[in-house]
């Protein structure tokens, strides 16, 4: 009996593939070499301290679950409390989306985006979730599937909303929420 054929193993993702679609600093795109594994290109962008890079490209690196996952971790931290009903709303649909990633919590996230607002931390942090997978249309039309960047895009406002508003200030806050990011990315920190 012949075994049957294994599939190749998938090359490792270089951390230039990630970086290509965003809008990283000069400086940043100067420090990037072409064999860097994403690990080894946010751990150079943390060390030169270039943390709006860091967050920018881990928030592209990490699989959309422990991206979103991460920015609620950063965004509870720096939302002063009690939050407003449409902030709480936000916060908690996209929470509820990392634990269980279901289309009806994804819908739920799209909804609580609208209302949170685009403009800020915990309305990013729901769009996040929202544009994570699924249709953006609504379902009475033909899917309409989201880029692959948005929630990304959607996880860097959230946390670098979430850092200007946070009570230490946006640089203590920044070192904290890479220094998180960096845990997910290396497994020692679960978000679900």
């Amino acid at each position: 009996m012949n075994a049957a054929p294994t599939a190749a193993p998938k090359p490792a993702r270089l951390a230039s593939d990630v970086a290509r679609p965003l809008s990283l600093s000069d400086k940043a795109v100067q420090l990037l070499t072409t064999a860097m594994s994403p690990r080894q290109f946010f751990d150079t962008l943390v060390a030169a301290q270039m943390l709006d890079d860091a967050i920018r490209f881990l928030a592209a690196a990490l699989p959309k679950r422990e991206a979103v996952g991460w920015s609620v971790l950063c965004v509870k931290d720096a939302i002063p409390k009690p939050l407003e009903p449409a902030a709480a709303k936000a916060l908690a649909v996209a929470e509820a989306w990392v634990k269980e990633p279901s289309e009806a919590n994804r819908q739920a996230a799209g909804a609580a985006a609208d209302v949170a607002g685009y403009g800020t931390a915990t309305g990013c942090l729901a769009a996040a979730a929202f544009w994570s997978g699924g249709s953006l249309a609504p379902a009475h039309l033909p899917p309409v599937p989201p880029r692959d960047d948005l929630t990304g895009t959607a996880v860097t406002g959230a946390i670098l909303l979430a850092s200007a508003s946070a009570a230490t200030g946006p640089d203590p806050a920044k070192v904290k929420y890479v220094s998180l990011g960096g845990d997910v990315a290396s497994g020692r920190l679960k978000v679900y």
